[in-house]
């Protein structure tokens, strides 16, 4: 069986977890300290935090922000829960708006249209690793009549003077806008270092700030720090230097840091991920020549002028086909011992979310992809010969139930 994305765990890795594990620092140390500043150096981003997940980063950040309830944030409508939950458990409120026509990103028209002066934050989300319209959506957040009509909540709010601009980059590591990487694309980005991401720490995150110069980026760690450990203003690492043992809470914190362990697993990932991006680029290109010739395949957009996608998934259409007729297709792909996925479903068809008023029919272009999308395959080790063992398997199954 071809799985769908396997992480890469070699004998490097299991040598830098053993060494970590025999140096005796297993919660975070100075591992994860490393991994923080090549994070910063390799994004180019002002300062990292990093987390033990996407979520909890996320979490950290908007309370930190002061969004709660009565608050609005803009999200697509196309996205994993997890982009929403986090704006729920915060008391907010999460505004979906519809995708472009041409990738799988947010419309920056429909954004436009859903602020108020209840929007706070905006969260795009770089589906499938290309990233979103950040240019444009800076400039929108930046239009007098935008900045005119927002009204901050908090200190920082105010400092900032107008919405600020998320980039939800769990998919995106590594991706490229007008030459810049992802991670300092938005004032504040969040990876996520999940098992199946081009990068993983096992389960980890990163919170990556690059706010304007009237923020200290200094403080802005400091106190992320003190936020992800409960409130408490030392970490495992300072109190081990003599007499520091003493510490304080400075409020009922959150408690998210990452290890040793799993940034053990980052740096040797971060430090070979350009041979990782040159393979899943390969993988990408393979795709599209093998489908190139066939009418019925819409493929995915991973590179433009001003976009280089990261090539975390490789997001097939199958055109003219209904949501059923792909489902079929997906069965019989298994059939032939490969591993598919669909990325996602969209936001308004979960029930924690209908429930909550949202309707399929109000995102027809969320709708749309989802109905004919399939995710292939794509990992380090997955040969040529997978490669043309998953290109034939769709092809077979697209055949069979299209026929």
């Amino acid at each position: 069986m071809i799985p769908f994305s396997p992480p890469r765990i070699d004998d490097k890795v299991i040598a830098e977890v053993t060494a970590a594990l025999k140096s005796g620092w297993i919660t975070t140390g100075p591992r994860t300290k490393q991994f923080e500043k090549n994070i910063t150096a390799y994004t180019g981003c002002k300062t990292t935090v990093a987390v033990n997940s996407w979520t909890m980063g996320m979490q950290v950040l908007l309370s930190y922000w002061g969004i709660k309830e009565g608050d609005e944030v803009i999200i697509p409508a196309y996205t994993y829960c997890a982009s929403a939950n986090v704006i729920v458990h915060a008391g907010a409120t999460p505004v979906m708006v519809d995708l472009n026509e041409s990738d799988f990103n947010l419309n920056v028209t429909k954004v436009r249209a859903a602020i108020t002066p209840k929007t706070k934050a905006i969260m795009a989300v770089d589906i499938g690793g290309l990233p979103a319209d950040y240019k444009e959506l800076m400039d929108l957040i930046n239009e007098p009549e935008i900045k005119g009509m927002f009204n901050g909540g908090s200190d920082f709010q105010n400092q900032l003077g107008r919405i600020i601009l998320i980039s939800d980059s769990a998919h995106s590591f590594g991706a490229e806008y007008y030459g810049d990487r992802s991670g300092s694309l938005a004032d504040v980005s969040s990876f996520s270092f999940h098992a199946v991401k081009n990068l993983t720490t096992a389960e980890g995150g990163a919170l990556c700030f690059n706010l304007p110069s009237q923020f200290d980026h200094d403080v802005i760690y400091a106190e992320m720090c003190t936020k992800i450990l409960h409130g408490q203003n030392k970490d495992a690492l300072a109190k081990t230097k003599k007499g520091n043992w003493k510490y304080d809470v400075i409020e009922p914190g959150f408690k998210c840091n990452m290890t040793d362990v799993q940034a053990a697993i980052g740096l040797v990932e971060l430090d070979r991920y350009q041979e990782n991006l040159d393979r899943r680029r390969l993988i990408f290109d393979s795709y599209s020549k093998g489908f190139e010739s066939e009418s019925w395949a819409i493929q995915p957009l991973y590179e433009t002028e001003a976009k280089t996608s990261s090539y975390h998934l490789y997001l097939l259409r199958i055109a003219g086909i209904s949501e059923n007729q792909r489902d079929e297709i997906i069965q019989e792909i298994f059939e032939q011992d490969v591993s598919v996925n669909v990325h996602f479903q969209p936001l308004p068809m979960l029930t924690a979310y209908k429930k909550r008023g949202f309707k399929m029919d109000d995102y027809p272009e969320a709708y749309a992809k989802f109905a004919n999308e399939i995710s292939l395959p794509v990992y380090f080790d997955l040969s040529d010969e997978n490669i043309a063992t998953v290109i034939n398997a769709v092809k077979n199954a697209v055949n069979k139930v299209i026929d």
